[in-house]
């Protein structure tokens, strides 16, 4: 039809328009880096499969979505969902969103810049809340609240009716509602400069490490978790052995630590030289989040998370 539906060539031209901000909305219904990229490519393979159904007058971002949701849903049911949730520890499939790959989604008319890629639905608070909801609730909130559809787009999406897709966003509603941090910051997108602020202190402190300066940079009650181990330490006595261990006397060397930014959210990728070795090596990426001009969470993420998060092995 000479429209690029009917060669490979033209077909992938037509969705690698999408692809970005498809991977975003993956990434968001699973809460897993890794599989948004399989996901991703399973929407492909599906749209390239049923090119045949597509209506040529119908809009092409809606029908990758619909295809990419049902993707979605079908590992959702296979997955062992979080019943309740304490800390992060009881999502272990919880991975760090890259900004820089953020910055690549493209707004659409319905979905002004501002708001494609808000913090609001981008922080790991969000993506581990939604870990929460039934597969149909957390499709319906995505859909509705996130991509901004309506109700009839959203049914027609999960081959239901009007009524039990507003039915699934009131309950996925209070759920989230519940969950939701007291200091979102809303559509924004840049660190404040408080946030740069308390960041660039906690490189130093890891740099130069000063226990009681830590101590005074944390609230009393904060809480530190590592993906995907299931450990959730809370309070400043629960950090500080982890603190000696990694900085005391006996520590594990040397350190320097990179300011960084993922979902949206202050992060410092640490680098660690052991004793002989002459490179700093990748060790750890911590996501920071501040409360009242101080540190209330701290998520760790283990090496890996360096690949596809664009930053160095080595320094």
């Amino acid at each position: 039809m000479g429209d690029g539906w009917d060669n490979e060539a033209g077909f992938e031209t037509i969705v690698e328009r999408h692809r970005r901000e498809l991977h975003v909305h993956c990434y968001r219904m699973l809460g897993s880096f890794d599989e948004a990229e399989d996901l991703i490519q399973e929407t492909f393979l599906r749209a390239w499969s049923k090119r045949d159904t597509f209506n040529r007058g119908d809009n092409a971002r809606a029908w990758l979505y619909r295809i990419a949701t049902n993707a979605c849903l079908d590992v959702l049911r296979r997955r062992r969902r979080v019943s309740a949730m304490e800390s992060f520890a009881e999502v272990p499939w919880l991975q760090p969103y890259p900004d820089h790959l953020l910055d690549q989604v493209s707004p659409s008319e319905r979905q002004p810049e501002e708001i494609v890629v808000a913090r609001e639905t981008i922080e790991l608070a969000f993506i581990a809340a939604l870990q929460l909801l039934p597969a149909q609730q957390r499709a319906a909130l995505v859909l509705r609240e996130v991509i901004g559809w309506s109700a009839a787009e959203t049914a027609q999406a999960l081959d239901t009716s009007v009524p039990a897709v507003n039915s699934a966003l009131q309950r996925a509603r209070r759920t989230m509602q519940s969950r939701r941090s007291t200091d979102s910051d809303g559509r924004r997108t840049e660190l404040s400069a408080e946030e740069n602020e308390l960041l660039r202190r906690y490189v130093d402190l890891h740099e130069n490490p000063q226990p009681t300066a830590m101590a005074a940079l944390v609230r009393d009650d904060i809480r530190i978790t590592m993906p995907p181990q299931p450990v959730c330490f809370i309070g400043w006595d629960s950090l500080a052995p982890l603190h000696e261990l990694a900085f005391g006397p006996e520590g594990l060397g040397d350190w320097k630590v990179r300011p960084t930014v993922v979902n949206r959210m202050p992060a410092a990728a640490c680098y660690r030289r052991a004793t002989g070795d002459n490179s700093y090596r990748a060790f750890k990426l911590d996501v920071l989040r501040f409360q009242g001009g101080l540190i209330a969470e701290i998520t760790t993420f283990e090496r890996p998370v360096f690949d596809w998060l664009g930053l160095p092995i080595e320094l």
